[in-house]
């Protein structure tokens, strides 16, 4: 696992511009195209944190990840969402999923400081298996009980 890709260049805020979307963020949140999700409100994986960040990926799967998890951990039985962002601003990797825990940034996963734009939903994207996502929020849990549930934000 701490183990770094070869082939893997990091994205830093200083090195983001060659990195090219589509770009997507899943939540529970129902938005507009034109909204931006700001940093500096409540988590969606923690309850009591607010995000210094925002997040967002180019792969749909991480999406449909993020907007399976917001819902189910807020209790909800809805889809959620996933939408086509923007980053006005520079971004890094999400240390939570690069280096330290997988090689490279294989869920093509980053974060910023700065707004995202939504420029529209994705309407069909694809959920997990309901044993998939119940093993994932299973997987979570444990990590709580044992105080592993950390994020780098």
């Amino acid at each position: 696992m701490g183990e770094k890709s070869s082939s893997h260049v990091p994205v830093t805020h200083e090195r983001c511009a060659h990195v090219e979307g589509p770009f997507y963020h899943g939540t529970k949140a129902a938005l507009q195209a034109g909204d931006e999700l700001v940093p500096g409100y409540g988590s969606n994986f923690q309850e009591g944190r607010v995000s210094n960040h925002v997040y967002f990926t180019a792969l749909v799967d991480t999406a449909a990840w993020g907007a399976e998890l917001a819902t189910a951990l807020a209790g909800s039985a809805e889809r959620g969402h996933v939408y086509v962002v923007e980053p006005l601003g520079p971004f890094e990797d999400d240390p939570n999923v690069t280096d330290e825990r997988f090689p490279g940034n294989p869920t093509q996963s980053y974060r910023t400081r700065h707004p995202l734009r939504v420029v529209g939903e994705l309407d069909d994207w694809e959920g997990h298996d309901p044993e998939v996502l119940e093993g994932m929020l299973d997987s979570l849990t444990r990590l709580r009980e044992r105080g592993l549930d950390v994020i780098e934000d």
